[in-house]
């Protein structure tokens, strides 16, 4: 069972990666150039590229994104063995 998760956890990983840097980087760019160096045309682009205004994504983007990162932490919580039942002569 454990592989079967791996498989999908690295899939999904792979699908993920590339719109969360993407989301990480902007997000930063934005407070950087909006809150330091006060250039806003750089922040309002940043802010487009970050919500995917700019491609008329904005309603599902975030959804995605959102859908991607539960896909991650339910594969990668099964297979940490955090709910796995033990049996009492393994209790500590």
């Amino acid at each position: 069972m454990i592989r079967l998760f791996r498989k999908y956890h690295r899939l999904i990983a792979i699908a993920v990666s590339l719109p969360l840097i993407l989301t990480v980087i902007t997000g930063v760019g934005y407070t950087i150039f909006d809150e330091w160096f006060h250039q806003e045309a750089i922040a309002h682009f940043l802010m487009r590229v970050h919500t995917m205004k700019l491609l008329g994504l904005e309603e599902i983007y975030p959804v995605l994104n959102g859908l991607g990162l539960m896909g991650l932490l339910v594969t990668g919580l099964t297979m940490s063995g955090l709910f796995k039942k033990r049996s009492p002569s393994q209790s500590v």
